[in-house]
């Protein structure tokens, strides 16, 4: 510390010893109880002086202005920990759900899944009907169907179906009762000739979980095409494997008649129902619910059935 600026403390102590050796508040003279009776401004002199000796540097603004940061990166972290927890809680909420009346949440997972569906039970009171064929006959309109009853599961069920056909004036041979028909599926070919309405079964059988018909297997019946069995066999009903593309129906006058599949007929494409059904193409189809692929034709009049085949 400079001579100067000593002498010029050293001078201003002067002044104040001899100008406040008391110092008076309203008008009263203020002692120190603790220093017998010396005055209190004493006390300020100290005090000043003490003032006077420090020296105020410049302030430590970065480290100061680092410290704040610091202190509020610390104040983010927890700020985001916090939220990362809360996001994390509310996840967990989002997933196990709250009840809906309050209280504590259920957090147990369902580890059994739900049981599929019940499949509905079969139609055993109504067949499924579809038309083989249809044409004209000396005038006169022909149509050969097929009706396809589903296979009872319970004896109860095979009573139920048994009545309906019945009903239907349709009569399953080699059933002694109800329970035989029980696991199997039963058909019955139908033949209308002229007045619509006048459907007769001609054929029967049913179908059970056994093997279906593959490669060239056919099986076929010939009969009558007019009822009453009056004329020559020239109608004829089969039934061959799903995959067959075609069969060739043989007459004895050594001309022959081709049945292609719906497939082949559409040159490789599902035709629509229109073609599919009630054509008067001849053409192998499927029967909704068959194991087996159905097909009928009819020799030209004046002959009658010979052989039948699948040729693709």
């Amino acid at each position: 510390m400079s001579a100067k600026r000593e002498s010029e403390r050293e001078a201003k102590r002067a002044t104040r010893r001899e100008t406040n050796h008391y110092m008076s508040i309203d008008g009263l003279t203020v002692h120190d109880p603790a220093d017998s009776g010396r005055p209190t401004s004493d006390i300020a002199l100290l005090l000043a002086d003490a003032a006077d000796g420090v020296e105020i540097g410049t302030a430590p603004y970065a480290e100061v202005v680092r410290g704040g940061r610091r202190r509020r990166a610390r104040r983010w972290a927890a700020a985001s920990a916090t939220a990362l927890a809360l996001a994390a809680s509310a996840g967990t909420l989002a997933v196990t759900g709250l009840p809906a009346g309050g209280g504590s949440v259920d957090t147990s997972v369902a580890t059994n899944p739900a049981p599929p569906p019940t499949p509905p039970g079969p139609d055993v009171r109504t067949p499924s009907r579809s038309v083989l064929a249809s044409g004209t006959d000396h005038g006169k309109r022909w149509r050969v169907l097929v009706d396809l009853w589903d296979a009872p599961r319970t004896e109860r069920q095979a009573d139920t179906q048994l009545a309906a056909m019945r009903s239907f004036g349709q009569r399953p041979a080699n059933v002694a009762d109800a329970a035989d028909l029980v696991g199997r599926s039963t058909y019955f070919v139908l033949r209308e000739y002229g007045k619509a309405g006048t459907a007769r079964v001609v054929s029967e059988g049913a179908f059970t979980d056994g093997p279906a018909s593959s490669g060239e297997d056919v099986e076929a019946v010939a009969l009558p095409l007019a009822p009453a069995g009056k004329g020559a066999e020239r109608l004829v009903v089969g039934r061959v494997a799903l995959d067959a593309r075609k069969v060739t129906c043989a007459w004895k006058d050594g001309t022959t008649t081709e049945v292609p599949s719906f497939f082949e007929a559409a040159g490789g494409a599902t035709p629509t129902k229109s073609v599919d059904m009630g054509s008067e193409n001849p053409l192998i189809r499927v029967v909704d619910g068959s194991p087996v692929a159905w097909f009928a034709c009819v020799a030209p009049d004046g002959t009658a059935f010979k052989s039948v085949a699948v040729t693709k």
